[in-house]
């Protein structure tokens, strides 16, 4: 028996019909899985501020302060500059510090606000110090003299 072209491709459509128009079975979503590692907070411009008042208080930050509440790029920065206070930008002690609103970009995910230093003279300094939003603990990241 010879078989003519087109019942050979009728053959192929009988033997895969039933797999075809079996129904599939839905895929399941893939459960959630829980992180590992839980996103750090975000903080806030209040946390930020609070943070920039205990941190600096009256005087400057203090020797603990200075060694666990700042990023590495500073304690370089200090170690590179020993002559001047690169978290007061100044050689001295201020007589008090003040700390002004804070400002936060959640797109650069950074908070800032400018400090202002007291001196004795008088006189005032300002800069600006700056605090990733996402450190934790929160830390000084960063901080860019006025002068």
């Amino acid at each position: 028996m010879k078989l003519k072209p087109y019942s050979l491709g009728a053959l192929l459509l009988t033997l895969l019909a039933p797999a075809a128009l079996s129904p599939v079975p839905a895929l399941a979503a893939p459960a959630a899985v829980p992180s590992a590692v839980p996103a750090p907070p975000q903080h806030t411009a209040d946390t930020i501020s609070r943070f920039l008042a205990g941190f600096y208080g009256d005087h400057g930050p203090t020797h603990q302060d200075r060694e666990s509440r700042i990023s590495q790029v500073l304690k370089d920065r200090q170690k590179a500059t020993p002559d001047v206070d690169v978290l007061l930008c100044a050689q001295n002690e201020p007589q008090d510090i003040s700390v002004g609103p804070v400002t936060v970009a959640q797109s650069a995910a950074v908070g800032w606000a400018t400090v202002t230093t007291h001196w004795e003279s008088g006189g005032t300094d300002t800069f600006t110090a700056y605090v990733r939003l996402d450190s934790e603990p929160i830390r000084l990241d960063d901080v860019i003299c006025a002068g």
